[in-house]
């Protein structure tokens, strides 16, 4: 069986060809700010990436002769996790999705590339909406902003698969706590191989990380807003983009800072601890909704890749659970496994409606 993934980012486009399990190609396809400024919309940049990923497929000899196509869920209405196959709604809404982000691309790539296949499907999987809360987690104190997700689903489950295959388990039989800890961090309770609550990762919920505030008090909160000091979309980029790291330090780069904590500001080590305290939080939080049955906490994502971090989180959490570390993110074959998966009949694409 053959897989082509497709993982469109802010600033890159990353393509994986795999044959069963096996990649046969892995490339990350650069696009510099002077390249994507022409661009007004996420939307616009359509042709320009696609063309790109034909090129790369040419220059590496690999025809376009694939069984499936797999693009990253773009920020649609919630959905289920699982895999969706890209149909006539899901192209309508991504096209006018209400947030603009580069990860919407990826199923109208994968569609459009599968159309001109024969016998070729194209799918999305564990789309960052995914939204499998217990109603009592929807609730909030205000039932004009009711609890939303958006967080690192397609991660977390490969992660939580990779898991329970290491101790021959099955995701669906397990409870877990998984925290991804990248430029975003979400922390999400697994009950069975649902998601039953997660922080929002994007929009203000959660530990703060090197480019998201997190959770803030809510009070003054709304004071900037009124301040007459700051537009919309200023507050809106403290809360996404400059957040977190980027407003205490102007940086997003957690090594460097790591870095000079180690040779002694005290000031960044902090704030980094005050980082790392909060992720404990989070996850000490989401084994209580899991009752406390908790079988493992995982951790992942790029800053997983700090021993030292890790073994600060691990001193906060273990009395909870087994901590295991996955270091890194590895999207590209989160979503080709998805694809081989509905190829081996493993799993049922569902529709998206």
């Amino acid at each position: 069986m053959r897989i082509l993934a497709i993982n469109p980012g802010s600033t890159s486009t990353k393509i994986a060809v795999f044959e069963d399990e096996q990649p046969i190609l892995r490339t990350t396809i650069r696009h510099s700010a002077t390249e994507l400024a022409r661009f007004n919309t996420v939307a616009e940049q359509y042709d320009f990436r696609k063309q790109l990923i034909l090129e790369e497929l040419d220059k590496e000899n690999i025809p376009l002769n694939f069984n499936v196509i797999m693009g990253r869920g773009g920020l649609l209405k919630p959905m289920s996790g699982g895999v969706f196959e890209v149909n006539e709604l899901m192209r309508e809404e991504i096209v006018h999705a209400r947030r603009q982000h580069a990860c919407n691309l990826g199923g109208l790539i994968a569609s459009e590339l599968a159309s001109g296949i024969e016998g070729c499907r194209a799918y999305i999987a564990d789309a960052g909406v995914t939204d499998e809360l217990d109603e009592v987690a929807r609730v909030t104190g205000c039932p004009l902003v009711p609890k939303i997700t958006i967080f690192h689903a397609l991660n977390q489950k490969a992660v939580a698969r990779k898991y329970a295959a290491s101790i021959g388990r099955h995701y669906e039989d397990l409870n877990l706590v998984i925290a991804h800890l990248g430029g975003g961090i979400s922390v999400g309770a697994h009950r069975k191989g649902r998601v039953v609550d997660v922080n929002n990762a994007l929009d203000g919920s959660g530990p703060f990380s090197p480019e998201r505030s997190g959770t803030m008090q809510a009070g003054e909160l709304v004071s900037l807003c009124f301040s007459g000091k700051y537009t919309q979309k200023e507050i809106t980029s403290m809360i996404f983009g400059k957040g977190g790291l980027m407003a205490h330090f102007g940086t997003n780069d957690a090594k460097t800072l790591s870095d000079e904590a180690k040779a002694g500001n005290e000031q960044v080590k902090l704030v980094l601890d005050a980082m790392l305290y909060n992720v404990g939080k989070e996850i000490a939080a989401m084994s209580a909704a899991l009752y406390g049955k908790v079988d493992a906490i995982l951790l992942t994502g790029g800053m997983a890749y700090d021993k030292e971090w890790m073994e600060a989180i691990e001193e906060q959490v273990a009395f909870l659970a087994p901590v295991h570390v996955y270091p890194g993110e590895d999207e590209l074959e989160a979503l080709a496994m998805s694809g081989l998966r509905v190829l081996r009949g493993e799993e049922v694409v569902q529709e998206y409606c």
